[in-house]
């Protein structure tokens, strides 16, 4: 009779975990964020770039190029210099070097892997270096949370979608 009674418990385990299993794996899919399922075409548009003290710096255009993703400054806050010149990327390297930031692509060949775009890279002009860059929406895609990382280092920044008047 204990004999009975022992498998019978062990069966009643586990048909508890068998059933506790599937009830988590079936409420994993239903309450995943629903930035997985987002589309990668609300990254495109208009955006404006903040300042570490919450003033308006530029606004960046997202655009798609055959599956890649980039961003180019379509203008700026203070687009002229002390002397009264448009403001030109002296520290880039490369292609962009001495190019006038307005017009510059600081975010280049980023794809979408169904949560975040991320695999490019974006350039800081005031700097001219190049950091790995992960973008990610939020707030209904009215925001992006822009990072660009260096080694184990990183800064956020959080872009908001330009409203059009």
């Amino acid at each position: 009779m204990i004999s009975r009674m022992k498998s019978y418990f062990k069966f009643l385990n586990l048909f508890n975990f068998l059933i506790f299993r599937n009830l988590i794996f079936v409420l994993s899919f239903t309450c995943l964020p629903i930035s997985i399922f987002s589309n990668p075409n609300e990254i495109l548009g208009l955006w404006v770039t903040y300042d570490e003290i919450g003033g308006e710096k530029s606004v960046v255009e997202i655009f798609e190029d055959k599956g890649y993703f980039y961003g180019k400054i379509i203008s700026l806050k203070e687009p002229l210099d002390e002397n009264g010149h448009k403001k030109i990327c002296h520290q880039c390297n490369g292609a962009e070097r001495d190019k006038p930031m307005v017009g510059l692509v600081i975010i280049q060949n980023m794809i979408y892997d169904g949560e975040e775009f991320s695999g490019g890279s974006i350039l800081d002009p005031l700097t001219g270096n190049v950091y790995k860059c992960r973008i990610e929406t939020v707030s209904n895609g009215n925001k992006l949370k822009v990072r660009g990382i260096f080694g184990l280092f990183g800064r956020t920044q959080t872009w908001i979608r330009k409203k059009i008047k």
